[in-house]
């Protein structure tokens, strides 16, 4: 519980000391926590300096720390991004990779064509009533890694391109850079493609984080959580 000064503002510098591990390891830059709290307080750092608190025993204190910075505005409130079509609320949003136009995904072609780098498609990924359109960035082993290019304008100007319809896909991975809190490998997270035209949150399980950059694999259109209400 914070101390009421005069009846007005909480203090939560003793909590906040209580919350940090207490190893007084200097690794954050300071040599003491109690220190490392005060600056907290006064936005000098981060609470990811605090390698500490970034493992799995001290998740508790973490999220009361967050709480009590956001509280303070010291940290933002966290972004909520919510699905259009289906009202769910999902944990990030997949972002490009730099200089790339669409997150990438990794499809499995129900199809006999043959499919080579630079090709246009013209497919449905299994669960969505959306024809897409996408520019195929690499093939292996019947795998095909593309960038989506429609279906709006590619539909509205179809005539002026070659592509090949190869009609159903299941999508397999995504590939991008995360808006929003990143999450563990092995964790099964629920997100929005930044170009998803129907901003249906989808849902997968991250294989590999590297900075901001991460893979999704095990991707589905079925999420199993309730609406956002209100």
């Amino acid at each position: 519980m914070a101390n009421i000064g005069n009846g007005d503002k909480p203090d939560y510098s003793i909590r906040v000391k209580e919350l940090l591990p207490g190893f007084n390891c200097g690794i954050c830059g300071y040599a003491r926590c109690d220190e490392f709290a005060s600056a907290l307080l006064k936005k000098w750092t981060q609470l990811e300096k605090c390698r500490f608190l970034m493992q799995e025993i001290f998740e508790e204190n973490r999220e009361e720390l967050e709480g009590i910075l956001r509280h303070e505005k010291i940290i933002p409130e966290e972004e909520k991004f919510v699905g259009l079509l289906d009202g769910y609320q999902a944990d990030l949003i997949l972002k490009p990779l730099p200089g790339e136009e669409s997150c990438r995904e990794v499809l499995y072609p129900f199809t006999n064509t043959e499919l080579n780098k630079g090709d246009i498609i013209k497919y449905r990924p299994l669960g969505c009533p959306i024809i897409h359109f996408a520019r195929i960035l690499s093939e292996d082993n019947g795998l095909i890694t593309v960038h989506i290019v429609g279906p709006c304008h590619r539909l509205d100007e179809e005539a002026e391109f070659e592509y090949l319809d190869i009609g159903l896909c299941m999508v397999g991975g995504f590939e991008g850079v995360v808006q929003g809190k990143i999450p563990d490998v092995g964790e099964t997270v629920r997100f929005l493609p930044g170009h998803c035209m129907m901003q249906k949150v989808h849902s997968g399980v991250v294989v590999q984080v590297e900075g901001r950059k991460i893979i999704l694999e095990g991707i589905d259109l079925k999420v199993w959580a309730p609406p956002i209400k209100g």
